[in-house]
């Protein structure tokens, strides 16, 4: 937020709801989004038409706006689970959320429209994706961190950047031939994802949903994929790209992909792509703490920076724990892999949605 900075006294500020039709005020949105230093991909306004249409989730995407400007904006969705409860989530499949704003006017107002809205819809709680703290007395989940690091402008020392023993994987599938190219479509990315996921024994998104981001984002939603030397598909990688930031997004590869290094060849090559790009940030995106994920981006040199998840809970006692690493969910999971895979990737649309 900019410090300091308030509205003038003359002003009148007036907390709005964007409607999903309204392609012109959807345009001003994006423009602030682009503008405003604490907003993310994830607060871009087309997540309304991916939550509504793929997920069928009701979105609340919120908007302060004084004298014809918009102030801030907060992207809100009912998630209404019998399975993972009752919540309103900024922003459900993102691993950022929370309120944008260029002011405290704005932000206090979004906040206080979004607990309203809590309020009237009876959910359990309320769910903010802060990057950073809002609410030292909010309780807040410290399971999550993300990864971030600068891109140098010159290849070689982007290489050089990274840790000796990581960069010899990243050696080795160069030298074992692995090339990579840009995918208009989403089918090699998808059938390496579904059978990633089925082997963690977690349910797979839908592929239309890959197609709508596709479709939604355009140029700045790519799949890239990495082949052997004998055109074996080993390993691909769902980016979005927002102002001068990569943050790869949804992975996949193949069994075969960790002996012929083809998971650290992957990210080298979206790396060299965003240094020749001009982008100055690689965001390594979310992990949970203790899991391989974060070990490897550790590996990779990125130091972690947690996530300031805050939470008002109406209904519960406890922050919910909806995530793999809760022991409840432990035989779930045990059977989700062991389900042919046909079978999980046609059930698992139906779970996935409730997740958020």
């Amino acid at each position: 937020m900019l410090a300091g900075r308030r509205l003038p006294e003359f002003d009148l500020l007036t907390v709005k709801r964007l409607k999903k039709e309204d392609t012109e005020l959807a345009s001003r949105w994006d423009k602030f989004v682009m503008q405003c230093p604490e907003a993310t991909f994830f607060h871009r306004a087309g997540w309304q038409r991916i939550v509504r249409d793929v997920f069928r989730h009701e979105t609340y995407f919120l908007y302060a706006e004084t004298g014809g400007e918009i102030q801030g904006v907060l992207p809100l969705a009912h998630v209404n689970s019998w399975l993972f409860g009752n919540s309103l989530v900024s922003l459900p499949f993102a691993v950022y959320g929370g309120v944008a704003a260029a002011n405290d006017e704005a932000a206090d107002a979004l906040e206080r429209e979004a607990q309203s809205i809590a309020t009237r819809l009876g959910v359990a709680h309320l769910e903010l994706r802060n990057v950073n703290q809002r609410h030292a007395d909010w309780p807040a989940q410290d399971l999550y961190v993300t990864f971030r690091k600068s891109i140098a402008p010159d290849e070689e020392a982007n290489m050089l950047a990274i840790p000796r023993k990581q960069r010899a994987m990243v050696r080795k599938g160069i030298k074992n031939g692995l090339t990579s190219d840009i995918d208009t479509g989403v089918d090699r990315f998808f059938a390496l994802y579904a059978d990633n996921v089925h082997r963690h024994g977690t349910p797979a998104m839908p592929k239309r949903y890959f197609k709508a981001l596709q479709s939604e984002f355009g140029a700045d939603c790519e799949v890239m994929t990495v082949a052997g030397p004998d055109g074996q598909v080993l390993s691909s990688v769902m980016s979005f790209y927002f102002r001068d930031e990569v943050l790869p997004y949804y992975a996949g590869d193949d069994e075969s992909a960790r002996h012929l290094a083809a998971n650290d060849f992957k990210y080298w090559e979206l790396m060299r792509r965003s240094c020749a790009r001009g982008l100055k940030v690689f965001d390594y995106g979310r992990s949970k703490q203790g899991t391989g994920s974060y070990a490897f981006k550790k590996n990779w040199g990125f130091e972690p920076t947690p996530l300031r998840y805050e939470y008002c809970l109406y209904k519960r006692d406890a922050i919910p724990q909806n995530n793999p690493s809760n022991a409840k969910y432990k035989l779930l999971i045990e059977t989700w892999r062991r389900m042919p895979i046909g079978l999980a990737n046609w059930l698992g649309p139906f779970v996935v949605r409730n997740l958020g």
